[in-house]
């Protein structure tokens, strides 16, 4: 059997644990999510707020996704070494992403 048969027979992991599943500036993109809930069925996962706070409709649901994952993430950056807490880390850029 030659390689290029084992290689296109070989199963690639989801794109959500890939580079092209992640989004550069933190968080998955919209492949990365279809890929999860391809791989977890039932999941409700959704992608980032990325809406400006000031913007939001106080109260709504996305108002209150927002807040929720900011006050989880931000005491994550609490647990994190100085030493890895350099701005260009998931943490970082996934806060930055959600304005939080």
């Amino acid at each position: 059997m030659s390689i290029k048969k084992v290689l296109s027979k070989r199963k690639r992991s989801a794109a959500w644990t890939r580079s092209e599943g992640k989004d550069p500036a933190g968080g998955l993109n919209k492949k990365g999510v279809a890929s999860y809930r391809k791989d977890n069925p039932g999941s409700k996962l959704k992608t980032a707020v990325t809406t400006k706070p000031s913007k939001l409709k106080p109260g709504s649901k996305d108002a209150a996704r927002r807040s929720s994952f900011c006050a989880r993430m931000s005491g994550m950056r609490k647990r994190q070494k100085p030493s890895n807490n350099t701005g260009d880390d998931r943490l970082s850029k996934s806060l930055r992403k959600w304005n939080c």
